[in-house]
């Protein structure tokens, strides 16, 4: 079974433009995202789904500098990007990783992954962690499944949504402490200022530090999370589902 990390990444936000390429220590969020992921014992190869625009070709040329295979598809239907990303990859099950989560735990990532290849599941998530160590896996088939019935713009605009309505058995990861109040994922600028704090005390010390190093500082210095304790989790998901709508043949086409 071929596991494939894809890390789907993008220059274009609304609230923070080109995040993935803002500096975290001596790297981009980028970088540290790609070079955290690949660190995984699980995954078989981690790639970069970004768009055709000329606005990415920055991305573009990163990745391919780092040594790493970057795909590009459709900017909006990141659904369709996914799944063009790993047919061609010709993955078995898919990590699904987002660029502005550049704390991500390789450690937590060959966990969920253990759990999807033992239990075979449709899907795998891990529950409970902070906003920032969140992820999923999910087999090839239930993504191309989703790829073919997913008419809604919520459903096309986001991976996953499509696949907890159809999938028929989840598997979760949970975190041993309820922790899922701290906002650790790159959003806006208060996030940004956030990480900073974090890379500048934890990653100075060690490159390679782990879920439990970030939890250690923070709990020492409770007032960082406090700097975007206010800012909502899932804005661009909830923004897709106050304009959600089922889509005609036609828009389907475009918006791929």
């Amino acid at each position: 079974m071929k596991v494939v990390a894809i890390i789907q990444a993008r220059t274009g936000s609304s609230r923070l433009p080109g995040k993935v390429l803002l500096p975290l220590g001596d790297k981009t969020v980028l970088e540290h995202v790609i070079e955290r992921t690949a660190r995984a014992k699980l995954v078989d190869e981690v790639i970069v789904a970004t768009t055709m625009k000329k606005e990415d070709l920055p991305i573009v040329k990163m990745v391919a500098n780092m040594g790493f295979r970057v795909f590009t598809g459709s900017e909006n239907d990141v659904l369709d990007r996914y799944y063009q990303c790993a047919r061609l990859a010709m993955a078995d099950c898919i990590v699904r990783i987002t660029s502005d989560c550049p704390l991500v735990d390789p450690n937590i990532i060959d966990k969920v992954v253990k759990k999807h290849l033992e239990t075979e599941a449709d899907m795998v998530y891990n529950d409970l962690y902070p906003n920032g160590f969140d992820f999923g896996t999910f087999t090839f088939d239930l993504l191309r499944r989703a790829w073919k019935e997913a008419r809604l713009l919520s459903e096309r605009e986001h991976v996953v949504p499509y696949m907890f309505k159809i999938a028929k058995k989840i598997e979760r990861v949970i975190c041993p402490e309820n922790l899922s109040h701290i906002r650790l994922t790159l959003d806006r600028e208060e996030d940004y200022e956030v990480l900073q704090i974090v890379f500048d005390n934890v990653y100075a010390k060690k490159k390679d530090f782990t879920f439990e190093d970030v939890m250690e500082f923070l709990r020492k210095n409770p007032d960082v999370t406090k700097i975007n304790v206010h800012i909502r989790r899932d804005e661009g998901y909830r923004r897709s589902l106050e304009k959600d709508r089922e889509l005609t043949e036609e828009e389907l086409e475009k918006l791929i």
